[in-house]
């Protein structure tokens, strides 16, 4: 909207970091109608606090665009 100034930015630091790269592994790979590939990944997401525990996804659909090989 027009003559809003924008919100101050609101960090949680018990969520997610969700910015960067973290090790996967890739187990299907599928094409979408349109030719796009899609992979089917399993991947951990850590915390923004750093705590040990983190977030353990298990079969998610990922493009590949957002998916690198390991080196």
């Amino acid at each position: 909207m027009r003559g809003r100034r924008p919100r101050a930015r609101h960090v949680i630091v018990t969520g997610l970091a969700l910015t960067g790269v973290v090790p996967g592994r890739l187990h299907g790979r599928f094409p979408s109608v349109e030719g796009d590939w899609y992979g089917i990944v399993n991947y951990e997401i850590g915390y923004a606090d750093g705590h040990r525990d983190k977030l353990y996804l298990v079969d998610q659909f990922v493009p590949f665009i957002a998916l690198r090989e390991r080196k």
